[in-house]
């Protein structure tokens, strides 16, 4: 069993699971009904992304200092209690059955994902 980190829009893969989209925003254009059959989510978790603020901050990020700044502010806002406990909640589940969690950026190094990969593993979670 394991989490696997993904982008959001993407082919699955055998044994993914169901998908979380730890997304701000649901995918422009895309009908509701439609998420999952075209490889968006399955379950919308807004309370793992970065805040709006926060998103925008990131997508302007040009220097390597204005990304870990970026970096710094995501993991306070992700050590508020609701959503640590979230955090706690989905490394325990990787425990007992496979499942995804993802963004729609394009590369995962500058992406909200790579530090929500971080936190999971941190917390004891089984990452595939």
């Amino acid at each position: 069993m394991a989490i696997r980190v993904v982008r959001l829009g993407s082919p699955r893969v055998v044994g993914e699971g169901l998908r979380l989209g730890t997304v701000r925003r649901p995918p422009r254009g895309v009908p509701k009904a439609e998420f999952a059959s075209r490889d968006f989510y399955d379950v919308w978790m807004p309370e793992l992304a970065p805040s709006e603020a926060l998103v925008k901050e990131a997508q302007a990020a040009e220097t390597e200092a204005q990304w870990r700044r970026f970096l710094r502010k995501y993991r306070a806002e992700m050590a508020q209690i609701e959503r640590a406990r979230l955090l706690d909640f989905l490394a325990a589940l990787s425990k007992q059955t496979d499942f995804s969690v993802g963004c729609y950026c394009a590369d995962e190094a500058r992406c909200h994902r790579s530090v929500l990969r971080a936190l999971l593993a941190e917390r004891g979670a089984d990452l595939a």
